[in-house]
């Protein structure tokens, strides 16, 4: 008898064991944040071959006043919101989006961006319904208006960044492009194309967020996370690192 409960108990153990693994198999750096910045110029980008950007440098600060370990990398919109599913990634900046209600938690809010779209100078779109017939350039993975979303009418070309968006615009193989209003001036001031765009439309007001996977385990951190990347907004961290990223001609306040 003696003997069946040893074997039941090294079999209860065994499993719980199995158990454990399974849950932390995803991660065999689980004492380091893995923190994701979304490639989209001015908030994260490469700069002679080093990453950069307004995200990216306060994303730094965050983990740098935590103290915690940290390995910090630039991605696609699509592949930060696989990554927060799954665990993979922990931290990111980016706006709240429905399909990571159930999967993300939301730390702590930055000011409001404004979505436009913008098309060639002489053009202006009064209205969203304008819009309808028409093809913009709409970043692959994002979502800056539930409106256009849901309107077959109004065609969505995928873009891999707002540089070639601006690209297909000039060319003319779309009408329009849409998204928020400094990374888009940012682009187009970089290839020295600010004087193509005409008057925005802006379409929606999002607010971007310092958000979390269910699934990191720095969870536990929500607090500390949130008083130290409250503590910078205040102190105008992203103020300055807007202004040092924005060209010097355009609004740093979008």
């Amino acid at each position: 008898m003696l003997k069946v409960k040893t074997a039941y108990k090294s079999v209860i153990v065994l499993a719980l064991l199995c158990l454990w693994q399974q849950s932390s198999a995803h991660r065999e750096d689980e004492n380091i944040v893995q923190f994701r910045t979304i490639a989209i110029t001015p908030y994260g980008f490469e700069r002679d071959s080093a990453a950069a950007g307004i995200y990216f440098d306060l994303a730094n600060l965050l983990l740098r006043e935590t103290g915690f370990r940290s390995e910090h990398h630039i991605y696609p919109y699509a592949r930060i919101i696989h990554e927060l599913k799954t665990g993979q990634t922990d931290l990111t900046i980016m706006f709240k989006y429905q399909e990571l209600a159930d999967h993300v938690i939301y730390i702590a809010p930055l000011p409001s961006l404004r979505n436009v779209v913008i098309g060639l100078k002489d053009e202006h779109f009064e209205s969203i319904s304008a819009l309808r017939g028409k093809t913009l350039a709409y970043l692959r993975g994002a979502s800056f208006s539930e409106q256009i979303d849901n309107d077959p009418l109004i065609v969505k070309h995928r873009t891999a960044d707002f540089r070639q968006g601006i690209e297909m615009l000039a060319r003319g193989r779309v009408d329009a492009v849409i998204g928020p209003m400094q990374p888009i001036l940012s682009a187009a001031a970089a290839m020295d194309r600010i004087n193509l765009l005409g008057e925005p439309l802006v379409v929606s007001e999002r607010t971007p967020w310092l958000q979390i996977s269910k699934k990191s385990v720095f969870s536990i951190f929500i607090t500390e996370f949130k008083n130290v990347f409250n503590s910078a907004l205040r102190r105008g961290e992203l103020k300055k690192l807007q202004q040092k990223y924005a060209p010097s001609n355009l609004e740093t306040t979008q």
